[in-house]
């Protein structure tokens, strides 16, 4: 469930390289997905301050549904304050390079912190002060006393530091221990399987059917349009308008890749004149 984080599509990332499917839906419209009964959830981090009124939160059923949950940074503290701890506006921001002290076992961290402490990256600004019921402190850092904590009962963890990313050299370690050691998900999923089912997926839904791609340049709609044109020839029409705004010669590029190198059906629409005119 993405809270606003910069970084919520590492997340995904890391739990695919663990071999589990993984889905990014915005919090506040995530019902629909819960209602797919997700075997695990995680929320993300994000710039907001759960001290603030309006800001994200997790949709309450999150915690009535009996999976685990791991709440990283923002997701946390936001777990927190809505199971009945309490957390303040920061008083000292903590950003960059941090070594947590693990104070007990979890599962959470098997395999990590052999000697008691493991390097991680932290960046927050608000601070836990108190955690809710039923929880523990796992481990601290300096200036995090809640850097892990968890419910081992209801399987419910948060993070305080970002395990994505590269700067917490093992966090992929700690995600793998979630979805599948306390999740207890089988690594079923490869990017091969994805490909093959959304090709399957774009062929039922289409049919004999049109399709037209806007196609920007960028890696999204290059990917969505190798795809469905994998999935349905030359039904897909892809339409690329040059705004004038891309790197110098990139254009040429889009152009030569898609009509020569994959030879897909493309229309090249020079609106640089119209569009920076305006």
């Amino acid at each position: 469930i993405d809270l606003g984080s910069q970084v919520t599509q590492l997340i995904a990332r890391r739990v695919r390289e663990a071999g589990i499917h993984c889905e990014i839906v915005p919090y506040n419209k995530a019902e629909a997905a819960l209602a797919k009964k997700p075997r695990a959830i995680i929320l993300s981090g994000g710039p907001a301050s759960v001290t603030e009124s309006d800001t994200p939160r997790a949709p309450q059923q999150v915690f009535e549904m009996g999976v685990p949950v791991l709440g990283i940074c923002y997701g946390e503290m936001t777990m927190s304050a809505q199971l009945g701890g309490k957390v303040e506006a920061g008083h000292n921001r903590e950003f960059g390079r941090a070594d947590i002290h693990v104070q007990r076992a979890s599962p959470l961290l098997e395999g990590l912190a052999e000697t008691g402490t493991e390097p991680v990256w932290m960046s927050h600004g608000d601070k836990i002060t108190a955690i809710p019921p039923g929880f523990a402190v796992v481990a601290t850092s300096e200036s995090s006393p809640y850097a892990v904590i968890a419910d081992e009962t209801r399987r419910f963890y948060g993070v305080q530091f970002h395990p994505e990313v590269v700067h917490t050299p093992r966090g992929a370690t700690i995600l793998s221990n979630f979805v599948r050691g306390i999740a207890g998900i089988e690594p079923e999923w490869n990017m091969h399987a994805f490909r093959a089912a959304a090709v399957a997926r774009i062929r039922e839904q289409v049919g004999k059917g049109k399709v037209i791609c806007g196609l920007s340049g960028g890696v999204d709609s290059s990917v969505a349009a190798v795809l469905i044109h994998e999935a349905i020839g030359d039904q897909l029409t892809c339409i690329f308008v040059d705004t004038g705004l891309m790197r110098a010669g990139e254009a040429d590029e889009v152009v030569n890749l898609f009509r020569n190198h994959y030879n897909i059906p493309l229309i090249h629409a020079d609106a640089r004149d119209m569009f920076l005119g305006r």
